[in-house]
């Protein structure tokens, strides 16, 4: 019996790590996949924005993975603080991923739809959008990666900048629908993609607050930073 000790530890800790591993490779499939709906946004291509709807499934088995994984690893190990925290946070943040997934598809679908249709300022100005939301989705990853609670929280104080120029872009794009009502679908699409941006920034300042409480303890009791006026905006 005291020769399997170690074995059971060690078995633990590369169930853990294991778990830590499939949580850095989900995210990297969903930044994978916000980049290319981009791409396909910009470049009006519609076979990569298939590509991005196709390959949407792999974040959805993604997520049901490490759910089955942190199931296992509750029922079996029973994790206490420090473990417990970083089960709890794969979960967390494997939800998160999903649904930058599911925004990503979903801009590769008004992708499709917006391909034949005018150029205009506001689709011009939703890449710098998707790169603000990208960059601090890698950043918070790599927070994760690293249990850098300051990066993260840098990351959820800036949230703020996401919903400023998401704000801006809403009044450029309602401007232009009351200039060109007969591009109403067009701009609606544009819309609802600079809203799936900001949600992805959302999901990324979501993804900071758990990675905050694995590396401190302590969860964040602040409210968080929001620049968003889009009410007053759109009327919405």
């Amino acid at each position: 019996m005291m020769t399997s000790a170690p074995h059971i530890v060690t078995s633990y800790e590369e169930a853990l790590k294991k778990l830590r591993s499939s949580v850095v490779e989900m995210a990297g499939t969903a930044e994978n996949q916000l980049d290319r709906a981009l791409t396909a946004l910009v470049q009006r291509d519609p076979e990569l924005a298939a590509a991005v709807i196709r390959d949407d499934g792999r974040l959805d088995r993604g997520e049901q993975q490490i759910e089955a994984d942190c199931m296992r690893l509750l029922v079996l190990r029973q994790p206490v603080a420090d473990d417990l925290r970083q089960v709890m946070a794969a979960l967390k943040i494997a939800a998160n991923l999903e649904r930058v997934g599911d925004y990503a598809a979903n801009i590769a679908k008004r992708a499709t739809t917006l391909r034949d249709l005018p150029d205009s300022a506001a689709l011009a100005a939703l890449p710098e959008l998707g790169r603000q939301v990208r960059e601090r989705l890698t950043t918070v990853v790599d927070a994760y990666v690293e249990g850098d609670a300051a990066a993260a929280m840098d990351v959820w104080r800036r949230d703020e900048e996401v919903d400023a120029l998401y704000t801006s872009l809403c009044e450029g794009i309602t401007r232009d629908a009351a200039v060109r009502p007969d591009l109403f679908a067009m701009h609606m699409h544009l819309l609802f993609i600079a809203k799936g941006l900001e949600r992805v920034g959302d999901h990324a300042t979501n993804i900071a607050e758990v990675v905050h409480f694995v590396a401190t303890g302590r969860p964040l009791t602040d409210d968080r930073p929001k620049a968003d006026l889009t009410s007053t905006v759109t009327g919405g």
